[in-house]
């Protein structure tokens, strides 16, 4: 069966499963935001490490709120001057900043590692400057916008060692997107059951509805400009030829039984062509939250590997 004669049926189950198990969602030279009036609220029912920040994006033009995990000992007193690293989490489409934190138990995985964890809202924006919207900068926001938000108002480490990008579906593609178009910025891309085709997929292949509407939206016409800056399998391609470029490490896994098998298998076996390190794993699941709350354990521990890995050991393509 041909991945255009899958798609019918694909949207057809996601839809019938609810929206919210698909693509969880998710740089020009806009200025950074200023510092904002919002205030980050301790949400006093649940755990106090978890906090939830009203952030003004000017990019947006809108709220984008983010939720942040703090590590065990950032209140304590000796702690007061201790940097940690962070990870950014990112959700899919349909989905919310909070999902991390209400559909895993990801406040309780997060208190065994010394890290901060940010998830961010993305709305239905691929984590992507929109060919279409104006106002739709969500890979500017994160890059200019969200990271130097997240600097100002926690004790994080302001270096790529002490960054990296996380995400599932729609946010796997971002993570992965990120590590490779900003290479600088973050030392670890991790994705759980990415939709690495995502800019590849046109019009003609989709139904109508609101999965078509958001990857028009955000890609545009085929050929255009922005699918072709934004697909990932092409960024590989380019990665590779750049020889001094420190290469993010790429952790890639995903459920046998998932309906992106398939585009991950092919986006590995190109990594692998490539010869481009990355760490792939496949292993039973779908495209759910039960297999999401298993492996974000396992991204959190590979993230708090990378960071405890001293600069030197970063690898780059050539080797």
């Amino acid at each position: 069966m041909t991945k255009h004669s899958k798609l019918p049926l694909l949207i057809t189950l996601i839809l019938s499963a609810g929206v919210s198990h698909f693509f969880y969602r998710g740089p020009t030279g806009a200025p950074a935001a200023a510092s904002t009036p919002a205030q980050a609220t301790r949400e006093a029912q649940k755990d106090s490490r978890v906090q939830t920040v009203q952030f003004q994006s000017t990019l947006v033009g809108k709220t984008l709120p983010y939720k942040v995990v703090l590590p065990v000992d950032y209140a304590e007193p000796g702690a007061k001057a201790k940097r940690y690293p962070v990870l950014y989490l990112l959700h899919g489409l349909t989905g919310h900043y909070d999902n991390w934190t209400t559909k895993t138990k990801l406040a309780d995985y997060a208190a065994q590692h010394s890290m901060i964890i940010v998830t961010p809202e993305g709305n239905n924006g691929w984590y992507t400057d929109s060919a279409t919207v104006a106002t739709d900068k969500y890979e500017t926001y994160v890059i200019q916008e969200l990271i130097p938000d997240v600097q100002r108002r926690y004790r994080a480490i302001e270096k790529r060692e002490g960054r990296a990008i996380a995400g599932l579906s729609m946010g796997g593609y971002g993570a992965m997107k990120f590590g490779l178009k900003r290479p600088e910025m973050f030392s670890l891309a991790a994705s759980m059951s990415g939709a690495f085709s995502a800019a590849s997929w046109g019009e003609k292949e989709l139904d109508p509805g609101p999965i078509r509407d958001s990857l028009m939206q955000t890609f545009g016409p085929a050929n255009s400009p922005t699918r072709t800056a934004n697909d990932v399998l092409r960024l590989a391609r380019e990665f590779s030829s750049q020889s001094k470029t420190p290469l993010p490490y790429l952790y890639i896994d995903c459920g046998t039984e998932d309906f992106l098998f398939k585009d991950n298998r092919d986006f590995v076996q190109l990594l692998v062509e490539l010869k481009l390190p990355h760490e792939y794993r496949q292993l039973p699941g779908t495209h759910n939250w039960k297999y999401w709350d298993a492996q974000v354990q396992e991204v959190l521990r590979i993230a708090a590997r990378r960071f405890s890995e001293p600069a030197a050991n970063v690898k780059t393509a050539a080797q």
